[in-house]
C-alpha cells in the first residue's frame, strides 16, 4: 500500500553534541527526522497479568488483555494525543495552525497493546490517521513461555542480583540486551522508511506529523536509551513509566527531539548536559565503575 509506504517516518538518534550557535558555518544544519513534529510513545493499559501474575501461567504472555480499568486509561491516553496533534486556537490562523497534523502508529502485536489502540483510536479523527502498522520488534521482553508463578519471583530476584540489562531469563526467555538490539532495529527501519519519503527538508515544511508507538514498558525505556545513547548504569537507574503513560518526544527549534522534563524525571533518566557519555570526557573514572 503507498499510502503506508509513503508515511511511515523516523530518525536517527543522535551521534554527537550539538553545533555550537556561533559556528563559522553558514549552512543551516539538516534538521533529524524532517517533517515531523513529535514522537509519542504510549504504554499500554492496566492489564490481567499487572493485578494478578498467576496469570501468566495458564494466558500466553501476548494473549494477556486489559482490564476495564486499562481501557479507561487508554482512552484518557487518546484524549491526551488529540489534543496534542490538534491545532491550537491561537496558531489557528497561523502558519503552525494550518499545517496537517496527522499521526502514524505502530503497535505491539500483544493483545493488550492492541486494546490500548483501539481505545486511543476512539478519541482520534479518523481523517488525521495516516496509517497503522504492527511491528513484532516493539513486543515485551521475552520470558518464556507459560510461566511458573513462583518460578518467574525467583528469576526477577536473580535479575536484580545480577543487572536487568544483561539478564536473560532462562527457558527460551530474553535480556535487556535482547530487547536493546530489536528496538534499535526497528529504529533503523523508521530511518529507512523516513528517508525514502522526505528527502528534501525545504519542500515538507509544513507537515506536522506525529508518530506515535504503542508498546511495553521495558520496550519503551530500551527505545529511548538507544535513541539518547543513555548508558547501561543509566538504563539501570530507570524505572517503567505508568500504564497508559504518554511520553512525548517534541521537536526543539534547534531540530533535535527533546524528551519531556517530566517524563524524564518520572522515569529516572538524566539531563542531557549530564549523561555519561558527556561526563566520561572529563572524568576517566567512571570507566572503573561497576555498581549502580
Amino acid at each position: 500500500n503507498m499510502l503506508l509506504q509513503r508515511h511511515c517516518y523516523s530518525s536517527a538518534p543522535r551521534l554527537l553534541l550539538r553545533k555550537s550557535s556561533s559556528s563559522s558555518s553558514s549552512r543551516a544544519p539538516k534538521r533529524v527526522l524532517p517533517g515531523i513534529h513529535r514522537i509519542i510513545l504510549i504504554r499500554h493499559g492496566e492489564s490481567l497479568g499487572n493485578i494478578d501474575e498467576r496469570a501468566y501461567g495458564e494466558t500466553a504472555d501476548w494473549r494477556i488483555p486489559l482490564t476495564n480499568r486499562g481501557r479507561e486509561q487508554a482512552r484518557v491516553a487518546g484524549k491526551k494525543v488529540a489534543s496534542l496533534i490538534m491545532p491550537s486556537d491561537i496558531n489557528a490562523n497561523t502558519a503552525e495552525g494550518t499545517r496537517s497534523n496527522n499521526i502514524f502508529f505502530y503497535v505491539s502485536p500483544y493483545l493488550r497493546t492492541r486494546q490500548t489502540l483501539r481505545e486511543i483510536l476512539h478519541e482520534i479523527p479518523s481523517d488525521q490517521i495516516l496509517g497503522i502498522r504492527e511491528d513484532p520488534r516493539i513486543s515485551e521482553q521475552q520470558f518464556g513461555n507459560f510461566q511458573s508463578h513462583h518460578t518467574m519471583q525467583d528469576n526477577k530476584a536473580s535479575r536484580t542480583n545480577f543487572g536487568r540489562f544483561f539478564y536473560r531469563f532462562p527457558e527460551g526467555g530474553e535480556s535487556g540486551f535482547d530487547v536493546y538490539n530489536r528496538v534499535s532495529g526497528f529504529i533503523g527501519t523508521l530511518k529507512r522508511d523516513s528517508a525514502e519519503y522526505y528527502n528534501d527538508d525545504e519542500a515538507q515544511e509544513g507537515d506536522s506529523t506525529t508518530i506515535c508507538i504503542v508498546t511495553h514498558g521495558l520496550s519503551l525505556r530500551l527505545f529511548l536509551m538507544r535513541w539518547f545513547q543513555y548508558s547501561v548504569h543509566e538504563f539501570e537507574r530507570s524505572y517503567n513509566p505508568k500504564n497508559a503513560a504518554v511520553v512525548v518526544l517534541e521537536r526543539d527549534p534547534g531540530g533535535w527531539f527533546e524528551l519531556s522534563p517530566v517524563d524524564r524525571i518520572a522515569m529516572g533518566f538524566p539531563s542531557y548536559q549530564e549523561q555519561e557519555r558527556f561526563r566520561l570526557m572529563h572524568d576517566y573514572s567512571l570507566l572503573d565503575k561497576s555498581a549502580w
